[in-house]
C-alpha cells in the first residue's frame, strides 16, 4: 500500500487537514485507555473509526507502515483505522495516491502527466493554490534501482514533493513563469535556473525578490515553470471542498453531490457501446448559470471538475468482486426532469464531453469548461448488467444546480363499468360452460382455464399460470366479496388479459416468446404505467429469473398488482393530492 504511505507523508504538509483526519489531544499519556480514533471522508460524508493499539508486527518489528523513530506510532494506528474501513489490509493492497487524498480531504483528485501538459496547465497550478488545493509532483522512475536517485540538479527521482507556489510577472524584461516546489526532506534542492542563490535573481525588482523569496522553507525552492514541466513527470491535484478549509483567504468551489446505484436488469445499462440498455442508466440534470470571471479568457464558459466515485469496492475484495470499469457521458440538453430520456434521444444526440476513458480505479475524474446551459450527466460501468452504488460530485467554480430525470410515478389505465346487456351472447355462452353450476369462476377454475388457452400459444413461452398470480387476479376484480368471479367480473379480466397479450407480443421483437427485464420498463409504458427508476428495480427484483426473463405470468402478476395499488392509492386519496397518510392500529 505504498499509495497510502504516500498521501499520509502529504497529507503531513497542512496541519489543519491532518488535525481533522488525526485529531489532537490524543497520546499514551493523558487519559489514555488504549484506544485511538481518526476520521476519514467516505462519500460525502466524514467517518469516526476507533482501533485499539495493538499493531501487526513480526520479529518485534511493525509489519507495515511505520517511522524511522521507534516512539512514533500515530501513522501505524492511522493505516489500521483505514485498514477496518475498508475491511482489512488485504483490502489496501494496489491504489492510487489520489484515493488516500481525497479520503483524508473529501476533495476531488486530478493528474495530469506533464509531457501532454495542456496550454492552460499553469492558470490551473494558480487557481487550485487559491482555493488551499493539495498539490503534489513526482519523476517517474523506470527501474527499482532508481528509486530515490538524486539527479544531476539535485531532483529525487520517485520521491514526493509539493507544489507551494505559482508567480507570473516581468522579471529581467520579459514574462517568466516561476513555480515553487517543496521537498518534505529539506535540504537536497533543485541548483539549476532560479534556484536559491541564482544569479538571475539579482536582475528582479528588491521587493518583488522579497516578497517571493521571504516564505522560503529549507527543502523549499523556486524553478521556471519550463524546467518543471521538463524535469517532472507527473502533477496531481486534490481540490478541496469548502468546509474543509475553515480560512477565509481562499476561494473556495461550489459542490454537487449525486448518489445513486447500478442494479442488474434495470438501471446497470453498460456504455454507449450497447444502445438498447445505455438509456436505462441513472441520468442527472447538471445547470451550469454562471460563467468564470476569468478576464484573461477571451471565450468565457464554467469551468468545473466531475468526478464519478464507485463506492465500497474495496469491502467487497472478500466477496470475489473488485473495481468496475466505469466512466460517463455528457449531454447537451433542454426539456423536462419528469421524463427519463429514451433510447431514441441516445441514438439521435452525440455526446458533447465524456469521461478521458472507462478505467477499473475507484474514481474517474475529468476537468471540462462548458457554455452556461443544461446538461444530462449518465454515469455508467463499460459492461451492463453489473450491481454497483456510486456517487457523482460537481465541483463548480460559480453556482451551479441539478436535479435526477426521472419519470413521474402515474397510472393510466382503463376502468370502463359495462352491464351484462353489453357482453356478447357467446361470450355469456362460454362462460356458462367454464363455470359450472354456481355460475362463478374460482381461482383454481381460472388457473386450469388460462393454462389450457396458454398452452396454443406458440408466441408466448410460459410454465403457466401460477395459482398465485390467479388468486390475486381475482382479488383484484372480486367485487362482491365471494372470491369468485361472475359473469361481468371475468369479462372484465378477459379484456385484460388479451390486452396484456398484446403488449407482450409487440414488446417482443426479437419473437423470443419470453420478455427481458429492460423491455419490460417500455411495456409497463405501453400498459399506462410511469414508474421511476427505484421501482423498476423492485419490479425486476421480484419478477424476473436469474437470467434476467419475465414470463408472462409473472407479467400479469406484476401488472395486476401494480393496477390494484393504484386503485387503492386513488381511493384512500380522497383529497386527490398525490399523498396518502396511515395509521397503525393496535
Amino acid at each position: 500500500d505504498c499509495w497510502l504511505l504516500a498521501a499520509i507523508a502529504s497529507l503531513t504538509l497542512n496541519e489543519e487537514i491532518l488535525a481533522r483526519v488525526v485529531p489532537r489531544d490524543q497520546s499514551f499519556q493523558d487519559e489514555y485507555a488504549g484506544i485511538f480514533h481518526f476520521q476519514f471522508w467516505q462519500y460525502g460524508e466524514w467517518v469516526d473509526v476507533v482501533v485499539d493499539d495493538r499493531l501487526p508486527t513480526k520479529n518485534g518489528e511493525l509489519l507495515f507502515v511505520h517511522s524511522a523513530e521507534g516512539s512514533e506510532f500515530w501513522s501505524a494506528l492511522l493505516e489500521k483505522a483505514y485498514a477496518k474501513l475498508n475491511g482489512s489490509y488485504e483490502a489496501l493492497s494496489g491504489g492510487t495516491t489520489t484515493e488516500g487524498f481525497e479520503d483524508f480531504t473529501g476533495g476531488i483528485a486530478e493528474w495530469y502527466e506533464l509531457q501532454k501538459a495542456p496550454p492552460n496547465l499553469f492558470k490551473i497550478i494558480q487557481k487550485a493554490l487559491q482555493k488551499g488545493s493539495l498539490l503534489g509532483c513526482s519523476i517517474d522512475i523506470t527501474s527499482a534501482a532508481e528509486t530515490e536517485a538524486v539527479t544531476s540538479q539535485k531532483l529525487v527521482k520517485g520521491h514526493a514533493y509539493s507544489v507551494t507556489g505559482a508567480e507570473e510577472g516581468e522579471l529581467r524584461g520579459s514574462i517568466q513563469k516561476l513555480i515553487r516546489i517543496r521537498n518534505p526532506w529539506g535540504e537536497v534542492e533543485w541548483t539549476g535556473k532560479w534556484n536559491d542563490n541564482c544569479s538571475n535573481w539579482n536582475g528582479v525588482d528588491p521587493e518583488v525578490r522579497e516578497r517571493l523569496t521571504r516564505r522560503h522553507e529549507d527543502g523549499e525552492f523556486w524553478m521556471a515553470f519550463n524546467d518543471f514541466l521538463r524535469h517532472y513527470s507527473r502533477l496531481e491535484i486534490c481540490n478541496l471542498t469548502p468546509d474543509t478549509l475553515a480560512s477565509d483567504r481562499y476561494k473556495k468551489w461550489s459542490l454537487l453531490k449525486l448518489d445513486g446505484n447500478w442494479r442488474r436488469g434495470a438501471t446497470a445499462g453498460g456504455c454507449r457501446n450497447y444502445p438498447n440498455t445505455f438509456w436505462t442508466n441513472p441520468q442527472y440534470l447538471i445547470k451550469l448559470e454562471e460563467e468564470d470571471e476569468d478576464p484573461d479568457d477571451p471565450e468565457g464558459g464554467c469551468t468545473f471538475l466531475i468526478g464519478l466515485i464507485q463506492k465500497h469496492r474495496r469491502k467487497q475484495r472478500k466477496m470475489g468482486e473488485d473495481m468496475h470499469t466505469i466512466g460517463f457521458a455528457i449531454y447537451e440538453f433542454s426539456g423536462q426532469t419528469n421524463i427519463h430520456l429514451s433510447k431514441n434521444f441516445f441514438l439521435t444526440n452525440k455526446a458533447r464531453e465524456k469521461s478521458n476513458t472507462f478505467i477499473n480505479l475507484r474514481e474517474v475524474p475529468n476537468r471540462l469548461k462548458l457554455p452556461a446551459g443544461e446538461y444530462i450527466v449518465v454515469p455508467s460501468t463499460f459492461e451492463p448488467n453489473l450491481n454497483g452504488d456510486f456517487c457523482l460530485r460537481v465541483f463548480s467554480e460559480k453556482n451551479a444546480n441539478s436535479a435526477i430525470i426521472d419519470d413521474e410515478i402515474e397510472a393510466n389505465f382503463e376502468e370502463t363499468e359495462i352491464s351484462e346487456d353489453d357482453i356478447e351472447p357467446n361470450f355469456k355462452k362460454l362462460f356458462g360452460q367454464l363455470a359450472g353450476n354456481d355460475a362463478e369462476i374460482s381461482a383454481f377454475e381460472l388457473r386450469s382455464i388460462l393454462n389450457k388457452i396458454l398452452a396454443k400459444r406458440q408466441d408466448i413461452k410460459s410454465d403457466g399460470f401460477s395459482i398465485e398470480t390467479c388468486k390475486i387476479m381475482v382479488d383484484l376484480l372480486d367485487n362482491d366479496g365471494s372470491g369468485k368471479l361472475g359473469l361481468k367480473e371475468f369479462h372484465t379480466l378477459w379484456t385484460k388479459i388479451q390486452k396484456y397479450q398484446k403488449i407482450y407480443r409487440e414488446i417482443d421483437v426479437d419473437r423470443s416468446g419470453t420478455m427481458n427485464s429492460y423491455e419490460m420498463r417500455r411495456a409497463l409504458e405501453a400498459a399506462g404505467f410511469k414508474l421511476n427508476s427505484q421501482l423498476h428495480q423492485i419490479i425486476v427484483a421480484r419478477f424476473a429469473d436469474e437470467d434476467l426473463i419475465i414470463d408472462f405470468d409473472n407479467f400479469v402478476r406484476c401488472l395486476i398488482r401494480l393496477e390494484t395499488l393504484f386503485k387503492m392509492f386513488r381511493k384512500l386519496d380522497t383529497e386527490k393530492t398525490g399523498t396518502i397518510e396511515l395509521n397503525l392500529i393496535n
